[in-house]
């Protein structure tokens, strides 16, 4: 096994849709030990969704829809323009600016801002081997939310037969024989009104996210799923990031069919071996090769070249001022003592004579 497999499982078990092994001793695909970098996901993640926006602005007639002149200077008023006649409210009153009542916005918004994002393709092939990995870690599929304390291995491979579902009672009874059922019910429990203004956009109802199904073929899988709440579904060749790894957060709950977690080799590649799926594409190498760090900071080959610890206590001098410590300026000047006594005789001296 790979010196890289610091949290995964070298094996994995294939199981029916009746939660019975149908193979076991699958070998883990390569890209389960590639490295999670985080960073890479979240900032993959907040630049790809922003492709998906539609532009909007104001109209440039908006708020400069009146007659409005300034009055100038020498009225006492300030010099915002003003609407022009008499014989009612409005005239005289402050327009256009961004201050007045019924003014324009400041800096109106233009459709022609930099609404999408590039992305480099090896950067995002980077933050979905992350995501991908991340995904056979169950600590990091639990601190996400999911419930899978059940659900009998993580990642879970099931066999080819759930693609030729096509009614959503069957699909409920394959995740109740998986005990994968207890993170869809978390979504109905969080089923609710968002808060804030997006109740009025088209957005009223929020939950939280369930199980992702990545599927190889479709044969009915979509109709079937597609009516429980918090589901969704991938097809292998053509994985989303921003279902893999919702809001930027590595860690979601997996199920693969057999098929599917079966081409991620030819999908990804190895270390050695290229992909065959992409052209010239091999996983990214991780940083540290052994991820044990108090390993690797007590080893003999660290601390030959490390200084020895710095055990004597050396404490701070206090430094005195020699214009007000005599003892320190005797240690400065020896003949400082002199000239003093001398100054004080010259003193005494003189108010004698007074």
């Amino acid at each position: 096994m790979s010196q890289f497999a610091a949290c995964t499982r070298p094996m994995v078990s294939v199981y029916s849709e009746k939660k019975e092994i149908q193979r076991k001793m699958y070998r883990l695909p390569a890209v389960f030990r590639a490295p999670i970098r985080t960073d890479i996901v979240n900032f993959v993640h907040m630049n790809i969704s922003k492709n998906s926006r539609q532009p909007y602005a104001v109209s440039k007639y908006a708020g400069h829809q009146t007659s409005a002149e300034s009055w100038g200077t020498g009225r006492a008023v300030a010099r915002i323009p003003r609407v022009r006649g008499g014989g009612t409210h409005r005239s005289g009153q402050g327009a256009f600016g961004n201050m007045c009542r019924g003014g324009r916005m400041f800096c109106p918004t233009k459709t022609w801002r930099r609404w999408h994002r590039k992305v480099n393709l090896n950067e995002k092939r980077y933050a979905m081997c992350s995501a991908l990995a991340a995904t056979a870690i169950p600590a990091l599929v639990m601190a996400r939310g999911h419930i899978i304390h059940d659900v009998p291995e993580v990642p879970l491979v099931v066999s080819d037969a759930i693609q030729e579902y096509k009614k959503t009672k069957q699909a409920v009874n394959f995740m109740h024989k998986l005990r994968a059922w207890g993170d869809v019910l978390k979504v109905y429990k969080t089923q609710r009104f968002r808060a804030g203004r997006g109740k009025m956009r088209n957005r009223r109802r929020i939950q939280k996210k369930g199980p992702l199904i990545i599927y190889n073929q479709d044969l009915g899988l979509t109709r079937a799923f597609r009516n429980i709440p918090g589901v969704d579904l991938l097809n292998v060749s053509s994985m989303n990031l921003l279902k893999l790894a919702p809001g930027g957060h590595v860690g979601r709950f997996v199920i693969w069919t057999e098929s599917a977690f079966a081409k991620l080799d030819a999908l990804f590649g190895t270390w050695n071996k290229k992909s065959t799926l992409k052209k010239d594409y091999n996983l990214p190498m991780p940083i540290m090769t052994n991820t044990d760090l108090q390993k690797l900071l007590r080893s003999d080959e660290i601390r030959r070249v490390c200084r020895p610890r710095i055990t004597k206590v050396t404490r701070r001098r206090l430094k005195l001022n020699p214009l007000r410590n005599s003892r320190h300026m005797a240690s400065l000047n020896p003949y400082a003592p002199v000239l003093k006594k001398i100054s004080q005789i010259g003193r005494a001296s003189c108010r004698e004579r007074v």
